[in-house]
């Protein structure tokens, strides 16, 4: 094992953290076998890490998956392969602010679309597929902007 410590000030990572070490000493404890040996604690700790990854299904995955299911089922970076081709699609909900603009974070640089202030609070969910981006009303469905990101400019006006 390797000791790594979390962020201060994120509770949520460290509640995680908390919330799965509770997790393996309640199932150590309810071993009939307790091990009275490091060989014997590493077999347990191996046969905890096989139940918790490959059988034992999480609330927080999608079907109820296991880690190992989800982890096999997603595509895996490989030495030498160039991802040039490649898109960067996502999705995110977010909501105007009262300038009527909504910020995006492109290529580690953050970008205001203008949207318009009559739009104010207004909750949206963005299409980008690399710099391309539509903004569609959460509610409506109606189509707020549909741009291309200028990675010169910070502020994407209305033209």
């Amino acid at each position: 094992m390797i000791q790594k410590n979390g962020r201060p000030n994120h509770p949520t990572t460290q509640g995680k953290v908390e919330r799965f070490q509770q997790t393996f000493k309640k199932w150590l404890r309810a071993q009939s076998v307790q091990p009275a040996t490091i060989v014997e604690l590493q077999a347990l700790l191996d046969e905890f890490v096989d139940e918790y990854n490959h059988r034992r299904p999480h609330r927080s995955l999608p079907h109820r998956a296991t880690p190992a299911t989800l982890y096999d089922s997603m595509p895996k970076a490989l030495p030498g392969n160039s991802r040039d081709t490649d898109t960067h699609d996502r999705i995110r909900h977010d909501r105007i602010d009262k300038t009527g603009a909504v910020t995006l974070r492109v290529n580690g640089r953050l970008h205001h679309i203008g949207i318009g202030r009559t739009h104010a609070r207004t909750h949206v969910i963005l299409l980008i597929q690399d710099l391309n981006v539509r903004v569609v009303n959460a509610v409506t469905g109606e189509l707020l902007r549909d741009l291309e990101i200028d990675p010169e400019r910070d502020y994407q006006p209305r033209k």
